[in-house]
């Protein structure tokens, strides 16, 4: 099977910050409300509005801060283990994962490639 197959939607966006409150500002002023919150070595914020999930994370002054700086791009997957088999059969390797973090009511199972323009693509499922 292709990777495609396994693809259900999209997940989230995931967009470093510097600045957690400037960013909570911007984020709530154009409407999205605060889906989750924890901390992974800083403050972690999940923010929704309709079908949009952004998450926001802050990085201690190692955000790019730039255009072009959107870290991460996270796909549903309905099979995170079938997916990295068939990723692992292509040039892109893996770069982390597959793991499992705390996040949301359970925990949430993934694994990340790097793109060609220096994306991470992070394929994933709440479990």
């Amino acid at each position: 099977m292709a990777v495609s197959d396994y693809v259900t939607g999209y997940e989230h966006i995931g967009v470093p910050t510097n600045d957690m409150d400037a960013t909570i500002e911007f984020y709530e002023t154009l409407g999205f409300s605060r889906l989750y919150e924890t901390d992974n070595g800083g403050k972690v914020i999940f923010f929704g509005l309709g079908d949009v999930v952004i998450e926001t994370y802050e990085k201690h002054g190692e955000a790019a801060e730039k255009r072009g700086a959107v870290d991460h791009i996270a796909l549903m997957v309905s099979d995170v283990d079938k997916v990295c088999e068939e990723i692992r059969k292509t040039k892109y390797p893996v770069i982390e994962g597959p793991n499992t973090l705390p996040y949301w009511e359970n925990n949430y199972y993934y694994f990340s490639i790097m793109g060609p323009n220096s994306e991470v693509v992070e394929f994933g499922k709440k479990l």
